[in-house]
């Protein structure tokens, strides 16, 4: 039995491991047939944060064996340069994550399913559309950030934002020193100064820059050079038809500059699912619902009796 009904694992991936950690449920039998449920961190987080911290031990005090993971190039997973954030492997991380689990004999295949949060949410909508593995999808907040790229991330210039990422990444393949961007203040004195008002950013401070949600590996920072995929992917392509499996989306009422509530609504109208449900809480934020008790309590009231439905 692991320690504390947690086991730390690492999972072979395309030339590097996936750090993952393997949340069980009370009364863990080796010996039985689990429905296991991966989540999946938000963009610039890491595992210790809200998928590991938060939704994955809620998972496993139900019943589910949840696995929260590090993307690749991320947290503690391996892959070099760090911090690249690139559509393709954070993709492909989902299958590697699965071809791990379905080598576990307390593993039942049929019954995977993934929960992801915010930027992930969009991975796992991409994911999901081809990863036929996965049989349920529940998003928290899910994000598109291809969307982001193209839009405030950019400044609204993404042809600039490519030019400039394109010259940057010459000049690192010429011994120049990688330029990280972290995509918010450092603190929220910081966001107050500059002037932030928009509820996501200055709640993405209070988050990731406080002791409230900051961890060594939640950078929330970029290797700019290496952007450049992101910005002409985009996470909803082809939903219509190829995103059939059953499809849980929950979003609070207060948008914000990250777009997950326009998200949650194109997702919903888009999705071939013919089994899905649009989840809005009234009077919450996408970062309330990262960790504050009642949002993620009415959030989880949603998401555990749709896994137990469809898996």
């Amino acid at each position: 039995m692991p320690t504390e009904n947690i086991e730390r694992v690492s999972i072979k991936a395309l030339a590097w491991d996936i750090a993952a950690d393997i949340h069980y449920p009370p009364g863990f039998d080796p010996g039985h047939k689990y429905t296991t449920i991966i989540t999946a961190h938000p963009t610039g987080s890491c595992k210790e944060q809200t998928s590991g911290e938060i939704y994955a031990p809620a998972l496993a005090r139900e019943g589910f064996v949840a696995v929260a993971f590090d993307a690749s190039f991320q947290g503690d997973s391996g892959g070099e340069p760090r911090l690249i954030e690139d559509p393709a492997f954070r993709v492909q991380d989902f299958s590697w994550v699965i071809d791990y689990l379905v080598t576990q004999p307390w593993v039942d295949e049929n019954r995977i399913g993934v929960l992801a949060i915010c930027g992930s949410g969009g991975y796992a909508v991409s994911a999901t559309m081809t990863e036929r593995r996965i049989k349920a999808l529940g998003t928290v907040t899910g994000a598109n950030v291809g969307r982001r790229m193209r839009e405030g991330f950019t400044e609204y210039d993404p042809l600039g934002a490519l030019e400039a990422m394109a010259t940057q990444r010459t000049a690192e393949a010429r011994g120049a020193e990688g330029q990280v961007n972290d995509l918010l203040p450092p603190s929220p004195e910081a966001a107050r100064q500059a002037g932030l008002t928009d509820v996501d950013l200055v709640e993405a401070t209070e988050y990731y820059k406080t002791d409230r949600g900051r961890k060594p590996h939640g950078l929330t920072s970029f290797l700019f050079s290496r952007q450049a995929t992101l910005v002409g992917w985009d996470a909803f392509d082809r939903a219509e038809v190829l995103l059939t499996q059953p499809l849980c989306i929950v979003v609070g009422d207060r948008p914000g500059a990250f777009g997950a509530y326009r998200d949650a609504y194109e997702l919903y109208g888009r999705a071939a699912s013919s089994d899905k449900e649009l989840v809005v809480l009234e009077g919450v934020s996408h970062y309330e619902l990262y960790d504050k008790p009642e949002p993620v309590r009415q959030a989880l009231d949603h998401l555990v009796p749709f896994f137990k439905k469809h898996l």
